[in-house]
C-alpha cells in the first residue's frame, strides 16, 4: 500500500526575541529576556579547544576545562566548589575540538556570586599543583578505563586514519602519556592563548537586561587579550584514506564499525539538503534505510546510524554500527549498498517529505528551557548564523526538493568512497 503525504509545511520556528548587547569592550552577545522566571542561563564558546593543544601535549585543553572550577582568585579548590554548592550554581566547562565552551546556570538571587566565580575561573584560574595533580589522575584513571573499549577505540583510529598530522587527528582527551606530561606552567599558558576576545561568542538567556549584561560581559571578559579574528580556511580539509578499510585487532565478540564518507561545511548551500539525505540513510533512529536494512530486514545489529559532522575546518559524514564478528563483511555491504542506491535510484519522495516532516516539527523541542535555547543559539552564532535563523529554519527545510536531495547524494558519494574502520576480529572485512 502507498501512502501519499501532503507536503512538509514550514511551520515557524520559534519566535525569539534576540537582543544584540555588546560591551564597552567590544564583545557581543545575544539576549533572550524572560523575567517571569527567576533563571539566567548564560553560554559562550572560545575561538579554539583541542585543535590548540600543543602537538606533544594532546588533552591540555580538556585538563584546562576540568579544573577552571578547581580554585580561583583567592579561593582554593574546597572554597570554591563550596561557594557554588551552598548557592545552588551550576558552572561547567567543556573543551571540544574547535570551541572552548563554558555554561552559568544561576538563580537570579544568587547572581552576583555566580558571575564573581565565572569572573574568577577565567581571568584568575591557579592550576594548583595539588589540584591539577587530583585532576590529571582523574583524566587518566579515565583514559586508562577507556583503552581497551572498542568504541573509543575505534573513533580515535577512525579520526587518525582521516586526518593525519591533523589536530582533528588526535584524541580531544589525550592520552595516558601526553596527559601525564602536562604541567601547571603549560596550562597556565595555553589558557592565555585560549581566553581571548576575539571569535568569542556569548547567549544569555534568562532573567537579565541588556545594560546589565553589557556590564557583566565588560567585567568577565573586558581584561581579556583581544585575540586574532578567526580566519576561515581557504577551502576544507580533506578527508584521508578514502577506499581504505583500517582494522584494529581486538579479541571481543562483536566488532565495533565505523565509516566516514564526504560531508559539506555548515555554509555550504547544500548542507540543508544533505541533512535530509542523511534523516534518510541514517540519521532517523526506526525509519532510516540503514536501521531499516540493517537491523529490521536482516538482525545484524542492535543499532546502526550516520550523522552529518561539519567542523570549523572540515566536514564529513560519520557512521557506524557495533555487530558480531562473523557479520562484520555483511553489514558493511549493506551500508554500501544502501549508500549506493541513494546515487544510482536517488530516495523517494515519500522519503523526503517523511524526513522534511520530522526535522521541521521536530525542531521546537530545542527551545522548551532557558539552558536549550540559550546552547542553541550559541550553536548558531559559532556557525556564522543570524538570530532570524531560528524563526526561517524551518522555511529552508520545507523548500528543499526531491532534486535537491538527490543532486546532494550524488555530490556526497558518487565517487562510492568510504573510509572504513573496524575494531575487533572481523570475519572477511578486508
Amino acid at each position: 500500500m502507498t501512502v501519499s503525504l501532503a507536503p512538509a509545511t514550514a511551520t515557524p520556528g520559534p519566535s525569539l526575541a534576540v537582543q544584540r548587547v555588546t560591551a564597552a569592550c567590544g564583545v557581543e552577545a545575544w539576549l533572550v529576556e524572560e523575567h517571569s522566571l527567576p533563571l539566567l542561563a548564560l553560554d559562550f564558546a572560545f575561538d579554539g579547544g583541542a585543535n590548540r593543544d600543543p602537538a606533544n601535549a594532546a588533552g591540555s585543553a580538556n585538563l584546562i576545562s576540568g579544573l577552571l572550577d578547581e580554585g580561583a582568585g583567592d579561593l582554593d579548590a574546597e572554597a570554591f566548589q563550596g561557594r557554588l554548592a551552598d548557592h545552588a550554581i551550576n558552572l561547567s566547562f567543556d573543551a571540544r575540538r574547535d570551541d572552548f565552551h563554558g555554561q552559568l546556570q544561576t538563580l537570579s538571587q544568587h547572581r552576583e556570586t555566580a558571575f564573581e566565580l565565572l569572573g574568577l575561573a577565567l581571568n584568575a584560574p591557579r592550576f594548583d599543583a595539588d589540584a591539577v595533580a587530583r585532576v590529571k589522575a582523574q583524566v587518566i584513571a579515565g583514559l586508562q578505563r577507556q583503552a581497551q573499549n572498542p568504541d573509543v577505540m575505534c573513533r580515535n583510529a577512525l579520526f587518525a586514519a582521516a586526518f593525519p598530522g591533523h589536530p582533528y587527528g588526535r584524541p580531544e582527551r589525550g592520552d595516558v602519556t601526553s596527559v601525564g606530561g602536562i604541567e601547571p606552567a603549560a596550562l597556565r599558558a595555553l589558557t592565555q592563548g585560549l581566553f581571548t576576545r576575539g571569535g568569542l561568542k556569548v547567549v544569555a538567556v534568562g532573567d537579565i537586561t541588556a545594560s546589565e549584561l553589557a556590564s557583566r560581559l565588560d567585567a568577565l571578559f573586558g581584561s581579556l587579550p583581544a585575540g586574532a579574528p578567526r580566519v576561515e580556511p581557504a577551502a576544507p580539509l580533506p578527508v584521508a584514506g578514502l577506499g581504505q578499510t583500517h582494522v584494529v585487532d581486538l579479541d571481543v565478540p562483536q566488532t565495533v564499525l565505523r565509516f566516514v564518507g564526504p560531508g559539506l561545511m555548515w555554509d555550504d548551500p547544500d548542507f540543508i539538503a544533505a541533512t535530509v539525505l542523511n534523516h534518510i540513510l541514517g540519521g532517523s533512529a526506526f525509519t532510516s534505510r540503514l536501521f531499516m536494512e540493517v537491523r529490521e530486514k536482516r538482525g545484524l545489529a542492535y543499532g546502526v546510524s550516520s550523522s552529518l559532522m561539519p567542523l570549523r575546518q572540515t566536514g564529513f559524514l560519520v557512521g557506524g554500527t557495533s555487530t558480531r564478528n562473523d557479520r562484520v563483511a555483511e553489514s558493511m555491504s549493506v551500508i554500501r549498498e544502501e549508500i549506493a542506491k541513494l546515487v544510482t535510484e536517488g530516495p523517494s519522495e515519500h522519503e523526503v517529505e517523511e524526513a522534511k516532516r520530522y526535522l521541521i516539527g521536530s525542531y521546537s523541542l530545542r527551545f522548551d528551557t532557558s539552558p536549550k535555547i540559550a546552547g542553541e543559539l550559541l550553536g548558531l552564532a559559532i556557525r556564522g548564523e543570524q538570530p532570524d535563523f531560528v524563526e526561517t529554519r524551518n522555511q529552508r527545510f520545507a523548500a528543499v526538493t526531491l532534486a535537491d536531495v538527490r543532486h546532494v547524494a550524488q555530490r556526497l558519494f558518487g565517487a562510492g568512497k568510504l573510509l572504513v574502520q573496524a575494531v575487533g576480529r572481523p570475519v572477511g572485512l578486508v
